[in-house]
């Protein structure tokens, strides 16, 4: 039976009823989200303070020119950077571990797919303020059990210390959203041609060789958009930085920094000011990740490694 082609009369209609759809969800979007941004970013050219904002004063970059001179804003900038690089790594390696464990048919498979999801299930404040207090040096429980097992002399101030509160803070971060990559790289892998594992398990082929032939290029898509998802989220991370370094500045990223000087120093200009740049960013990662996630797609489909 031949098949007609939708008319560019219908096209035109069924799109107009999808932004009809989405209507409800993009005004309440706008409302909640658009109308708070879009007076941060008029904050960010003014001098207004916190206990003032009646009297208003625009002063146009001068924020942002302020921010290119501060030093600790680097630093900020430089403990993200820190954090991102080492963290979305580690959690996409272990993350894709578990997947391909809970992706295996075992008895139990259930439970234990709920259990990993528990560390991502809990509020970060929550589960930031658990680890400040296991980590603690006087009465936190990983000194005391490093120290009954003998591998330490003597308590280590996991969070008193500036470069240990920095590994502290990525090793609960990895431990927090590792749970949410693996669900996103199991969903990836349930979604792969299941034909190709049962004619490598018939040829008894080695898992390694299964897993760099089949797995890995076939998940690539999947693993790209996860670490994307994650990249997005890590770049703004806030509370757990907060909790475990009690806002010092030496670990302080981009958002903790504009919270402090919004917050603490009442300054809600240029607070704005590093909430706007740190915006910015977020929106630059995102224009620059999706071509190449395009092109990563298209690059794939040719070479007829990605099933459709």
């Amino acid at each position: 039976m031949m098949k007609l082609k939708p008319t560019k009369q219908k096209i035109r209609k069924a799109g107009y009823s999808n932004w009809l759809f989405l209507a409800p969800c993009l005004i309440v979007l706008a409302v909640c989200a658009g109308w708070p941004l879009l007076r941060t970013i008029f904050f960010s050219f003014t001098d207004a303070a916190l206990d003032n904002l009646q009297e208003i004063n625009f002063v146009g970059i001068d924020n942002f020119i302020s921010l290119a001179r501060d030093q600790e804003w680097w630093k900020a900038v430089l403990n993200t950077f820190i954090i991102v690089v080492v963290s979305v790594p580690l959690e996409t390696f272990f993350g894709m571990i578990i997947a391909l464990i809970l992706h295996k048919n075992f008895k139990g498979r259930g439970w234990m797919r709920a259990i990993v999801l528990v560390p991502w299930t809990i509020p970060t404040i929550v589960s930031a303020r658990m680890w400040a207090w296991m980590l603690n040096d006087a009465y936190g429980i990983v000194n005391e059990l490093l120290l009954r097992f003998s591998i330490i002399d003597a308590p280590i101030p996991w969070i008193a210390s500036n470069t240990l509160s920095m590994i502290s803070i990525i090793l609960v971060d990895v431990w927090k959203t590792t749970p949410y990559m693996a669900l996103l790289l199991l969903a990836g892998l349930q979604s792969l041609p299941q034909d190709c594992f049962e004619a490598a398990e018939v040829d008894s082929v080695p898992f390694m060789k299964v897993l760099e032939k089949i797995i890995l290029p076939l998940m690539r898509p999947t693993i790209i958009v996860a670490m994307i998802f994650r990249t997005l989220d890590a770049v703004r991370i806030f509370d757990l930085v907060y909790v475990l370094s009690s806002g010092s500045s030496a670990n302080a990223t981009m958002s903790v920094y504009a919270r402090k000087h919004l917050v603490d120093y009442a300054d809600v200009g240029y607070g704005s000011a590093a909430a706007t740049v740190l915006l910015f960013f977020i929106v630059f990662l995102g224009l620059v990740y999706a071509p190449l996630y395009k092109r990563k797609l298209q690059s794939l489909d040719e070479h007829g490694k990605l099933y459709k």
